[in-house]
């Protein structure tokens, strides 16, 4: 086993991994590593396509007041106001630093950054949609991801791309709490197992977007790091918060940005019936994602859908100047085509809610620390997490579009900082040396599983009921159902067996790894979703209709007890002077 040295490691090249790698690397007195499951430009940011919230008022007048109040209400108040409130007014700063960068940002014909509209981003609190989103293109993200990537290597950040992270060294400390010293992964090429010793450990990991059927999420997206947190006693806050997103390709998932809707685009129905001014009479096809996805849904119930089948919703910009779609919305323009065939400039596009985006997480303070109970000093000493891996909880109980790039930036800066001052404080404390029993027991457990049960079985099971069972609308009777699918689905998975037994890029003994962290993940979702008894947000509850604020005015923490098994604690909401309203718009 190699092992490593080093003040700060982070865990994932995305674009919260990488801006806390770039300001841990300013700010530590030693050295800095990124461990990434995927060489790092490939990460999942670049998949990002709409833009950044920030108001910057380039376009209409503009309040980072307005932004957070938006973000709170899209949250449905379930948001820590004290999160919102450093977000707003930090992401316009963290834009301006982007562009001085080198990010290329799309540009006003007076040379400023070009803002387009967004879902749920509204100006003098509500009154009227607002031009926030920062945008390059449809391509935004992937314009994060490139030039943070860059500015990391003229930093000097160590880089170790394509290791697959399988445990944390967690260790009690002197007074009975925890500490984190680093992390033990594997090299994909060599499957040589690495020992990352180190002061503070970021992770920054990203969704799991995998454990459903139709999904946004690339294929790695697998909640490696939420479940490795989970199964070592760390619990997970809202998990039963998932975003659908409303316009992924029909059948397909693949994205389609809001910011087609921000530049004009249309919902109809199968009558060609632009049905959100039923829905959001105010700001219509800009009102929040689960606003949105469940409005869709609902027309496809009552037989209003599209297609022969009347299973979809259509996506119509056929009104937009053709030159507004090539120089704005290029990729969304090149997807319709290359996936579906269908020209949008001339007809419109069929599209469904596609899983998207978990407002859970890891529990985080505003800098990143982790949590290990439900108060804020009760945290595991040397970790921090970022981005949608963590819950800090910027997004509450639904997250407003753009706002996800805007948390990368804001708080993988937060948490690179406290990482790197907190590695500045602190020796390197000794490890024991079984540190990598774990790691050891679970490849040498996969690599030679030999029961008959299928890995792509199972996940293709665990995906579809997922969909169908804790998607967008759930019931007491589909959530029961899917807690019996899925301690089914655990059970088999000891059970699974794999042909290839070498070391070197077994992908075969990855996927199997992996389809346990998502057998976890949906565990978390599902308890979680079960437990709460209200609909607020993208837990949308047929059989509770109402948000229930005296009852569950508070954040879920879910803990493992044994596979299958859960305890539910609850943590306060952090309130302020946006008092909980009904949420209309």
């Amino acid at each position: 086993m190699r092992a490593h040295k080093f003040d700060v490691i982070v865990v994932g090249a995305g674009g919260s991994g990488l801006m806390a790698a770039l300001y841990a690397t300013k700010n530590a007195q030693g050295s800095v590593a990124v461990i990434s499951k995927l060489y790092p430009t490939r990460s999942h940011t670049g998949a990002a396509q709409g833009g950044v919230g920030a108001a910057l008022g380039n376009v209409d007048e503009d309040s980072w007041e307005w932004h957070m109040f938006d973000t709170i209400k899209g949250g449905d108040y379930l948001t820590d106001q004290d999160a919102a409130e450093i977000f707003a007014k930090d992401v316009i700063d963290a834009v301006y630093e982007l562009e001085h960068m080198g990010l290329p940002f799309s540009r006003l014909p007076d040379g400023k950054i070009a803002q387009r509209r967004f879902g749920g981003h509204t100006r003098e609190f509500g009154k009227a949609p607002v031009h926030r989103a920062c945008y390059a293109a449809d391509r935004t993200g992937h314009m994060i991801l490139q030039t943070l990537y860059q500015n990391s290597i003229k930093e000097g950040v160590n880089f170790f791309n394509e290791f697959l992270v399988l445990d944390m060294i967690l260790e009690e400390d002197a007074d009975g709490g925890q500490v984190c010293k680093g992390v033990i992964a594997m090299d994909i090429a060599s499957g040589e197992l690495h020992t990352f010793h180190a002061k503070s450990v970021v992770l920054a990991t990203g969704g799991n977007g995998r454990m459903f059927k139709v999904t946004s999420n690339a294929h790695a997206l697998t909640g490696d790091l939420t479940a490795i947190a989970y199964r070592r006693g760390i619990p997970l806050e809202d998990m039963e918060f998932y975003q659908f997103h409303p316009t992924g390709l029909y059948k397909l998932g693949v994205l389609l940005t809001e910011g087609v809707r921000g530049e004009g685009g249309i919902l109809r129905n199968g009558a060609g019936e632009r049905f959100m001014e039923r829905y959001a009479p105010t700001i219509k096809d800009l009102a929040p994602r689960d606003i949105v996805s469940r409005s869709m849904y609902m027309e496809i119930r009552e037989g209003r859908g599209a297609g022969p089948n009347k299973d979809y919703i259509l996506l119509d910009i056929t009104h937009l100047d053709p030159k507004i779609i090539e120089e704005r919305l290029p990729d969304i323009a090149d997807f319709s085509r290359t996936y579906l065939r269908v020209e949008p400039t001339t007809e419109p596009v069929p599209v469904n809610p596609t899983a998207h985006y978990t407002m859970g997480g890891i529990p985080t303070t505003i800098d990143g620390e982790v949590l290990w109970g439900t108060q804020n000093n009760e945290i595991v000493h040397g970790l921090y997490a970022a981005g949608e891996v963590a819950c800090v909880s910027l997004h509450g109980a639904n997250r407003l579009g753009t706002n996800s790039l805007g948390d990368l930036i804001v708080f993988g800066r937060r948490a690179g900082v406290a990482a790197a001052k907190y590695a500045n404080e602190n020796a390197l404390l000794p490890i024991t040396d079984d540190v990598a029993r774990r790691a050891e027991d679970l490849i040498s457990r996969t690599r030679n599983a030999s029961g008959k049960e299928s890995v792509a079985k199972i996940r293709a099971e665990m995906q579809q009921s997922m969909q169908d069972n804790a998607s967008v609308f759930r019931t007491e009777e589909t959530l029961s159902a899917q807690v019996e699918i899925l301690r089914g689905l655990n059970e088999r998975y000891t059970q699974i067996g794999i042909s290839d037994r070498s070391e070197r890029f077994n992908t075969e003994m990855i996927e199997a790894i992996e389809l346990g962290f998502l057998l976890d993940n949906a565990e978390t979702l599902v308890h979680s979703a079960l437990n709460r008894r209200e609909s607020r947000g993208a837990h949308s509850r047929e059989d509770f209709t109402e948000r229930n604020d005296p009852d569950y005015l508070k954040h879920t923490m879910i803990y493992r007890k044994e596979i299958g098994h859960t305890e539910i604690k609850w943590r306060d909401v952090v309130l302020g002077k946006y008092e909980p309203k009904p949420r209309v718009y």
